[in-house]
């Protein structure tokens, strides 16, 4: 039997060249997660650097959600250049904080400022961690 499954929404938007917003709507979990690395390939071969994930309307990310996160860090990271966790939800802030997630890649409260980390030229990494200047 299957279980009903709202899908997940994106939303791409270019606030910068260098730089894309991603809003995501709904679960991210292993049935939707595919969508979301699909998005964020096609950015990385389009030249982005800095990628923002607006995730506060998303209500539940499991596993399959924070691997793509980790995985977009890790390859951001030799180009150089960041990810921004936007206004996560209580319950994936805490799967966030649970996992260490949210040790390694920045959450900020908004798309402002994620932004404006962008513009300093700064690469997101953990509040605890200095700024690193491109």
């Amino acid at each position: 039997m299957s279980v009903a499954h709202d899908p997940l929404s994106i939303t791409v938007d270019l606030p910068r060249d260098d730089a894309v917003l991603l809003t995501i709507e709904g679960e991210l979990d292993i049935d939707t997660a595919t969508e979301l690395r699909h998005h964020l390939a096609n950015q990385l071969r389009h030249g982005r650097r800095h990628f923002l994930l607006d995730v506060s309307a998303v209500p539940f990310m499991d596993s399959s959600g924070m691997n793509i996160i980790l995985r977009t860090y890790q390859e951001v990271r030799r180009i150089p250049g960041g990810v921004y966790v936007i206004a996560p939800a209580p319950a994936v802030r805490r799967i966030l904080d649970l996992t260490g997630v949210s040790l390694t890649v920045a959450t900020v409260d908004s798309v402002a400022e994620a932004l404006a980390a962008v513009d300093s030229g700064q690469v997101a990494r953990h509040p605890d961690e200095p700024p690193v200047q491109e």
